[in-house]
Order: C-alpha cells, then structure tokens, then sequence
C-alpha cells in the first residue's frame, strides 16, 4: 500500500488552485443518472476514487458509462438490466445507497449490500427505509442485503425524524416517477441536494423546495436526456482555504460558490485570517497567529462536519483554547489519537475536543481514520517539524482529486511512497 510522506515546517502556501466538482453532489448524479433511458452527459466529475467505484458499479450494472474527458462522463442506461450491485464495489463508499432510490424508481426493485465508506459512528439507515416505504415499497435486510420492492410507487407525505442528506436524496430518486405528489419535511438543506434537483428537474422531473426543510415532488412518468455540469466542491474549498490559513499563506481559489463557504469564512475571519470574497474566487491570506475560537457542526448551513478535523488541526496553532462540539457524527473524533501523537493537546470529552492552542506538531506515522481526516493529516505535516508518513491514503483518494499536485503546486513538498 502506498503512502504519504510530507516535509514539514509551516512554508506559507503561494497561489492559485481550482476547486473540482462537489465529491457529494456526484456520488448521487451519476446513480439518479439511471432512472432514464435517454443520454446522460456529466461534466466537472471530480477525479476520484468513490466516482471510478460508481462507474464500475453501473458497468456491471449493464449501463454504458464513457468517459469523453477526464471530468465528462456520458451515460447510457438504456441497456441496464440488473439491479444487484456486487458487493466488493458496493463496500468501497456510502453513497452506494443511493442505487436503491435509483433502481426502485427505475425498476420498482433493487437489492443492494449494505454500503461501506468511512466509519464515522452509527450512520442507521432507517430515515431511508422509513421513506420508501411510505411511498409503496416492501424493505427487508437480510444477510447485510438490502431488498426493496414495490409493483407501483405512490406518492406520500414522509417525515424525517432526524435531517439527512442520504435519506431527502435516496427518497427524490425514488419519488421523481412515482404516481402523485411526494412532499418530503424535516429535508436536509444542502446545496449538493438542489444540485442533484436541478439534474433531476433537468430530466423532466418536477421537484420544488430544494434547498429548504419542505421539498414537494409530483411524479412524472418517465425523464429525458440531460446535460449538466456538477457544483463546485465546498468541502474541497474549505480545506485549501485551512491549508492557507495553517501556514499563514497567501492563496486564490478559483471556481468556488462563497455563499456554500459562509461557515468557514466566518470562522476563519473570527479567528484574524484575511478572506476576500468575489464572484467565483476567494482569496485566503492567513496570520502567524491566528485567535482560538469556538466551533460546533451542524447541518448545513452549520458548520460542515466534515472540516471539524481540519479545523482541529488550525486551532493547534492558535492563541489560547478552543473547543469544538461535534452535533452530526458521533465517531467522528478518531482522528484526535493520531494528532496527539504528533504533539497536539487535545482532550475529548464525549462529543466535545478541547483543543490547547500554540502546539509545535512534529512529525509522526498516522494513519488516515477517514476521508477528511486523511486531508486534516496532511495539513498538519505542513505545519509539523521533520518528517510525516500517512498510510491509508486510499480514503484520502476517495475525495480529493490530486491533492498532492494541487499542493505541492502551492508549496508544498508532499511524496506518495511505497
């Protein structure tokens, strides 16, 4: 297995970088790309791992996935006839959850092995079942299979217990050509989920209220060919903009949509870094001394869960302590052992890290717990003195497309070793 090494020393990133497609918003395109049987052009694909796992899938599937460019994916599912993806693909990523909706919706059927991806803590998918099955289907789990039936799907009322983003987009996939009105309340509010609307009103579907905790679909009976270029990445944007503010850098992100990055602009502000915001671009011009500040992730438009670790590992090199409550994912703390091995202090209590600013981090071997772990790992070797080793590195692979080019094109001096 490949590895990371990463000369430390806190160099000041310098330059410009462009923010690929949102990892979250294509995971749950290419699956709905499924539900029709007309031709399907993707464009701003990002070039990782979870994307390739998913063209497999649809492969095997019996779908004709051509790729015309790096980012362009055309699809043609006018030959799919399976609905039991394999579970060796299926393991490697969440979002494989999303086929249920797509096939259901398709095919009124789909067996799918529970999915795999980053183990942050209990992530149930009952908010899925519970949907689908107001809708008209027959759920069961047997032997770590999900099997969904339904001779005809019926628009419904659902009510989300808690706000998720699989279960509002696995339910619009499945409601987009059933019989009726679907309104779904309590929906999670992410800009990935309009993304995946406007996709799918692009295709003939007739969702309203994307982006709000009330989203009403009327069912239509088929969806046509679409052409639709996937949003920019606001988590891969919010880690550049950390990775600038860490080593007190000067850096422009270009292709980005600021009003997806207010949380993190308004935390990197509070904490003195300088962040200007224009158009498509933001410019991140970070201080030697950045101020503690306080952080609790909701979701959105709370802070994102997923930079609570690359935030951790800012707040190491700031004026005083800090603390960050963690309201989403309740395993999502494992990254704390392996920053304290690197010398961050840091202590953990319950959903709550107490984070001891003006840490000097050395370098250390870590492991990559998680997707956005790996990535918070890899700020810190910046930050640290000597050398830093990162293994498991296919989890950082799943989300950040060349993340080490992109880095090193800034300043930084990051090698993948054997």
């Amino acid at each position: 297995m490949a590895k990371l090494l990463i000369a430390g020393g806190r160099h000041p990133l310098q330059g410009t970088i462009k923010i690929s497609g949102a990892k979250n918003a294509a995971v749950a395109i290419i699956p709905a790309a499924i539900l029709t049987s007309a031709p399907v052009r993707i464009e701003n694909l990002p070039e990782i791992n979870d994307i390739q796992a998913l063209v497999e899938i649809l492969e095997f599937l019996g779908v004709h996935a051509q790729w015309e460019s790096p980012s362009t994916l055309s699809v043609d599912a006018s030959t799919l006839d399976k609905w039991e993806p394999p579970y060796e693909l299926v393991k490697k990523l969440r979002a494989s959850y999303y086929l249920i909706g797509a096939l259901v919706g398709r095919f009124g059927r789909a067996e799918v092995p529970v999915p795999g991806g980053c183990d942050l803590g209990p992530r149930p998918i009952d908010q899925h079942i519970k949907g689908l099955t107001a809708l008209g289907a027959k759920v069961e789990v047997e032997h770590g299979i999900i099997k969904v039936e339904a001779k005809k799907l019926i628009g419904a009322n659902i009510y989300l217990d808690i706000v998720s983003v699989g279960a509002t987009i696995n339910i619009m996939l499945a409601a987009v050509r059933a019989k009726g009105k679907t309104v779904i309340e309590n929906a999670a509010k992410e800009p990935e989920i309009v993304d995946v609307a406007n996709f799918l009103n692009a295709m003939g579907a007739q969702i309203r209220g994307a982006g709000t905790d009330v989203i009403k679909i009327t069912g239509v009976s088929e969806l046509g060919p679409v052409n639709h270029s996937v949003i920019p990445d606001r988590i891969e944007a919010g880690t550049y903009m950390i990775a600038a503010a860490a080593t007190a850098g000067n850096v422009l992100l270009c292709d980005v949509i600021p009003k997806h990055i207010d949380p993190i602009v308004a935390k990197l502000r509070e904490m003195g870094v300088t962040v200007d915001v224009a158009d498509d671009q933001v410019r991140v011009i970070g201080c030697h001394l950045p101020q503690a500040v306080d952080i609790k992730t909701f979701p959105y438009p709370g802070f994102p869960t997923d930079l609570q670790s690359l935030a951790m590992v800012l707040l190491t090199q700031a004026n005083g302590s800090s603390i960050i409550t963690e309201n989403v994912f309740e395993g999502r703390f494992k990254h704390v052992d392996e920053l304290k091995r690197m010398g961050a202090r840091i202590k953990v209590e319950g959903r709550t890290a107490i984070i001891e600013g003006c840490s000097q981090l050395s370098g250390a071997p870590v492991r990559a717990t998680d997707l956005r772990a790996g990535a918070a790992f890899v700020v810190a070797g910046m930050l640290a003195e000597g050398e830093t080793v990162i293994s498991d590195i296919g989890h950082i692979y799943r989300g950040y497309e060349k993340i080490c080019s992109k880095l090193n094109s800034l300043g930084a001096n990051i090698t993948e070793i054997d």
